[in-house]
């Protein structure tokens, strides 16, 4: 892992796509967490308005991820895609701290930010170009530190925005940090991004096209493959959900103990993300993404079982542990579905996210209709598992279908 650190500190590209990737997640990091009490209760969105509203935000997000990927694999080059969706973001989070009413909250998550959601991608996209010449161990590696800097964010920036807006008492200050955060990414592209950074070459083949580029994402090589992924991700989605339903319930945990916890996990998955990273290097990528995933699977099952604090907190280790490999590990192997288009392949990055998601609320409706929170958990683990199979039945020792 130190040579990948030195890879990222020595190489100016790779260098300020960190820094951005950084900045990025201080502007989401910085909203995210408030933003339905925001749109709720101070800007007065009914929760089905709200509901409506996330969804379609999904759509757009997962739509312009792919969209924007595409035009970038087609240019060749990623410094102009990053510097338009750049402004997406500071328009989006400026417009709601400076009008601050339903309209403007609306437009900007309904179209602003799921579109500037895309520069996740970008980045990704960005980093894998200019580091087209490294070894597979190491690019593993470079994104794995790329993802432990989006961790990083969350870890420090929640908090001390709770913070101020606790003695503030106006929360859209939330989306100013934001902002300012979204302009920094703005402005480390477009002053700081050495222009010899993967130079332009524009690409005219037809399989760069825009309904050749999505059949490529439709083939059943890349499909199968990504829904396996989002199975195993979807794990995910519904503790974010789940959890903290557990926690105050079953548990007898308290409000404070989700943000102790929460906080515990953010904090040992930054170690945790740098540690698969060099596992991955030492073991099959498949073989590494099942371990974590089986790890994970465990955790939602004990969570299940819980039935006081303790158990909750006993449980951090092994879902920081199992959730740092959901999260970093996939991004490699997704872009090496389509390794010669990195914008594309990168995109599906947010397709996986949206899957995930989807599957998790599907799993978190089922499973609360059916059984209890704690049922729910398990349910989730099943699933999970389930992914787990498909990915080994597609890529394991001696399968390639």
């Amino acid at each position: 892992m130190p040579s990948a650190l030195s890879i990222v500190i020595n190489n100016p590209s790779i260098r300020i796509g960190a820094l951005a990737i950084l900045f990025f997640g201080f502007s989401n990091a910085a909203t995210a967490p408030y933003q339905a009490v925001i749109g709720i209760r101070e800007i007065g969105l009914s929760n089905s308005v709200y509901s409506l509203l996330m969804l379609f935000a999904a759509v757009i997000n997962v739509s312009a991820s792919v969209l924007m990927g595409i035009v970038a694999d087609r240019l060749g080059e990623y410094r102009k895609p990053m510097l338009l969706i750049a402004l997406f973001g500071v328009s989006g989070y400026m417009l709601v701290y400076l009008v601050g009413n339903a309209t403007a909250f609306v437009s900007a998550k309904l179209i602003l930010l799921p579109i500037f959601g895309a520069m996740n991608s970008l980045i990704f996209a960005h980093v894998r170009a200019d580091a087209r010449n490294l070894s597979t161990g190491d690019m593993i590696a470079v994104n794995s530190i790329m993802r432990a800097t989006i961790s990083l964010s969350w870890v420090l920036v929640p908090g001390i925005v709770g913070i101020f807006l606790v003695n503030s008492g106006n929360m859209l200050l939330a989306f100013l940090f934001s902002g300012v955060c979204a302009l920094i990414c703005f402005l480390l592209v477009a002053f700081c991004l050495p222009r010899a950074a993967t130079p332009a070459v524009v690409n005219n083949e037809a399989r760069f096209g825009l309904m050749a580029s999505l059949a490529e994402i439709g083939s059943r090589r890349v499909l199968l493959r990504i829904i396996a992924i989002a199975l195993i991700c979807s794990m995910l989605h519904l503790n974010d959900s789940i959890r903290s339903l557990i926690i105050t319930g079953q548990a007898k945990g308290t409000v404070a103990d989700i943000g102790i916890v929460a906080g515990i996990v953010a904090a040992l998955e930054i170690v945790f993300i740098l540690l698969w990273g060099w596992i991955e290097k030492k073991v099959p990528q498949t073989l590494t993404l099942a371990a974590g995933a089986v790890l994970y699977a465990i955790y939602l099952i004990l969570q299940g079982l819980a039935s006081a604090p303790w158990h909750i907190y006993a449980q951090t280790v092994i879902s920081a542990l199992g959730a740092a490999a959901i999260i970093s590990i996939p991004i490699t192997y997704l872009q090496e579905l389509i390794a010669d288009r990195p914008g594309l392949g990168s995109s599906l990055i947010a397709v996986n996210i949206f899957l995930g998601a989807g599957l998790g609320a599907l799993i978190f409706a089922v499973g609360t209709l059916v059984s209890s929170y704690s049922g729910t958990s398990i349910l989730g683990a099943i699933v999970g598992l389930g992914g787990v199979y498909m990915l080994y039945t597609l890529d394991g020792t001696g399968r390639r279908r």
